[in-house]
């Protein structure tokens, strides 16, 4: 078994570990335990005694500590999962050696190229190694670059007793990517105090601040009846739920914002005649903005049916996750410690807001406060995604480093 990050990252992401939002099993695809009993034998293989893989898919293992004084025990996770948005079979990742600068044109298809001019980033990888998909597939760093440098850091805490440091809890989770990764996570198990996600994306990003999220369903109950006898009756349910979709605002869309505008996003239309539906998710860094779009939105779908006064709809709000900064305000040792740690690693920090979630979202809520560490992956979700092996050991050096400090600072 080889044990560099690079190494680790090869073998993870050619397993297929798509999760599926149309499953409601736990975890949403058998093929994810998969990568998780892969997980587990190298865990127990560098002499991290009780790791192990539960019936929901998550692998749990624990780093003991080395000092005999108090330290806060600290969790490390990452997801297992790759995003539905883009297939994750038969990868073939490739490996760009001492990139020299320019265009990166993928093998498999020739139409797609990872330009320069979208991924500023590779202005600074110059003579780095840039590991690509052949462009059919999705690579997967989002997370198993993560998974890959936890794995790492975890074996040379073991290796080197000589660097002192608590007890360090391992956690990897499935269905991240399908926004049910922590559904049924038991927190009283994995016994950690504070936690770090390992899934966030440049080199030295640091993020203790997400969108808060929610999905929303409406649907559409229409008049249906013969086409041939249908005027003045027929109130088709496509129709309406096509015309709620064209008022929708075009500045509050996900192509249309930035930083830190939230937004309104059609995610799915089904249905036929008499009875549609469409999905949206809704997303603000603040929750009154959160409110006040859920308003919009549903003063849209009012409006519309107005004018079909025979039919009628329903609007069902569901949280998905909440801004963890309100949390991770009230501890920032974890943001401070992680600053300090990737400052030691060589870089300096940048923190951030995300423009997303993660299962460190909920973890927050569950009492499980969790920032968002850089695990150096880019264009996420797409068969441009790309990732540089020095970026992953500087993630590696990284967490070894707040090991460091957490039992420094106890």
């Amino acid at each position: 078994m080889t044990d560099t990050v690079i190494d680790r990252f090869l073998r993870y992401v050619v397993i297929d570990t798509q999760s599926d939002p149309k499953s409601t099993t736990q975890p949403s695809t058998e093929k994810q335990k998969n990568l998780a009993r892969i997980l587990v034998e190298e865990l127990l293989a560098i002499g991290l005694a009780d790791a192990h893989l539960d019936e929901h898919g998550y692998v749990y293992a624990t780093i003991p500590s080395n000092v005999d004084k108090p330290v806060p025990v600290v969790c490390f996770c990452s997801h297992m999962d790759t995003a539905p948005d883009f297939t994750g079979t038969n990868v073939k990742p490739q490996v760009v050696r001492n990139y020299a600068g320019g265009d990166i044109q993928l093998s498999g298809d020739p139409q797609q190229v990872i330009r320069v001019s979208d991924n500023p980033e590779l202005g600074n990888q110059i003579g780095n190694d840039i590991i690509t998909t052949d462009g059919t597939t999705l690579l997967g760093a989002d997370d198993k670059a993560g998974l890959a440098e936890i794995m790492t850091a975890a074996q040379v805490l073991v290796d080197n007793p000589d660097i002192k440091h608590g007890t360090i809890k391992l956690l990897f989770t499935p269905d991240e990517e399908v926004g049910r990764g922590v559904d049924k996570v038991d927190l009283k198990k994995l016994g950690a105090e504070f936690g770090y996600t390992v899934d966030g994306e440049t080199a030295g990003h640091i993020e203790d601040e997400t969108f808060s999220a929610d999905g929303v369903e409406i649907t559409i109950q229409g008049v249906a009846i013969h086409p041939g006898f249908a005027k003045g009756k027929m109130e088709n349910a496509i129709k309406i739920a096509g015309a709620i979709i064209d008022r929708l605002p075009k500045d509050i869309a996900p192509e249309a914002t930035s930083d830190r505008d939230g937004f309104i996003h059609p995610i799915g239309v089904t249905g036929s005649m008499e009875k549609a539906t469409l999905a949206f998710i809704v997303r603000d860094f603040d929750e009154g903005g959160l409110a006040v779009k859920e308003k919009m939105l549903e003063d849209i779908v009012k409006g519309v049916m107005a004018e079909f006064p025979r039919s009628s709809y329903a609007f069902e709000v569901k949280e998905q996750y909440r801004n963890m900064k309100a949390i991770l305000d009230r501890h920032p040792q974890i943001v401070e410690n992680a600053v300090e740690a990737i400052r030691r690693a060589g870089m300096t920090p940048v923190r951030g807001s995300i423009r997303g979630g993660t299962d460190g979202s909920r973890l927050s809520y569950m009492g499980l406060p969790c920032a968002n560490i850089f695990a150096g992956g880019h264009a996420f979700h797409s068969p441009l995604e790309w990732i540089s092996r020095q970026d992953m050991e500087k993630s590696v050096e990284t967490l070894v480093e707040l090991a460091k400090i957490w039992e420094e600072r106890a």
